[in-house]
């Protein structure tokens, strides 16, 4: 199996200690080093555990003939634009299992018109994780809300809407939510 843990551990400016440490159980670097240049066999075990501390889907770490990468030909910084010391690699993004997206229509917060937003669903168990970010809950009767999770009071949210002047609101009982994870957007 060939793996782009290396790739995807660089471009997130981890060492190989600080991903050792993100994996659960921790590991050490030592073994994750092993594991990124093939000299110890990656597991599908590994492989989502490794996924989990790089925060990736564990797809992203597996190279697959068909699926396409953009060569890096510069990265960019407060200095500017410079080469690469390393070949690097970017995998365009794919969506995840259970994904659903929002399609902006018009300019609204820090979102513009034709941005896509991938957006990853939680269920009410994992809805702490989705505190400070942007989201969408469904709302009676088929309507939905995309706002700011502010807060969690039992089984209700407090969001904050993107709209300016908006004022805090609550939700009860969403049966799930959709957390933005993404955003596609045109240049």
């Amino acid at each position: 199996m060939i793996t782009a843990i290396r790739e995807v551990r660089r471009a997130k400016n981890l060492t190989l200690e600080e991903v050792a440490r993100r994996c659960s159980p921790p590991t050490t670097a030592q073994t994750i080093g092993r594991l990124e240049t093939g000299t110890r066999t990656v597991s599908v075990g590994w492989i989502n555990r490794i996924a989990l501390a790089l925060e990736v889907a564990p797809a992203d770490l597996v190279t697959l003939p068909e699926r396409a990468s953009l060569p890096v030909a510069a990265t960019l910084d407060a200095d500017g634009a410079h080469a690469p010391r390393q070949p690097q690699t970017l995998t365009p993004p794919q969506p995840g299992a259970g994904s659903i997206a929002v399609r902006v229509t018009g300019g609204i917060a820090d979102y513009r018109a034709g941005d896509e937003l991938w957006c990853d669903l939680r269920t009410p168990d994992t809805f702490s994780q989705a505190l400070n970010r942007d989201v969408l809950v469904p709302v009676p009767p088929g309507r939905f809300l995309f706002a700011r999770l502010i807060g969690i009071d039992g089984e209700t949210l407090l969001l904050l809407p993107s709209t300016p002047g908006a004022r805090p609101t609550s939700v009860s009982s969403p049966p799930w939510l959709a957390q933005a994870a993404k955003l596609i957007r045109s240049l």
